[in-house]
């Protein structure tokens, strides 16, 4: 399967983790769908009222720097590392 197709079908599983999930592992799938789909982080950094979005720029460019491939592979490591946890 192409890496490609594999991270879409990943990112669709990812919807479907549990409830349960931290909210730092949902941070760092998000950071890596965004390093993988948009590449650079490319805003300006959310100001101290908007704690959400901070969270999520901070999780971005944190992986700042990762070619679209590797953030890919990461990214589908993450969401079946967090599927084997919901299954245990």
């Amino acid at each position: 399967m192409a890496l490609q197709e594999e991270f879409k079908e990943y990112a669709e599983k990812a919807k479907f983790l549990p409830p349960t999930t931290k909210d730092s592992d949902k941070l760092a799938l998000y950071g890596l769908y965004k390093q993988a789909t948009v590449g650079a982080i490319n805003t300006n950094r959310p100001g101290f009222f908007s704690p959400t979005e901070r969270a999520k720029w901070d999780a971005w460019k944190a992986v700042e720097g990762k070619i679209k491939e590797e953030a890919m592979t990461d990214y589908i490591a993450k969401v079946k590392q967090l599927q084997e946890v919901a299954s245990t």
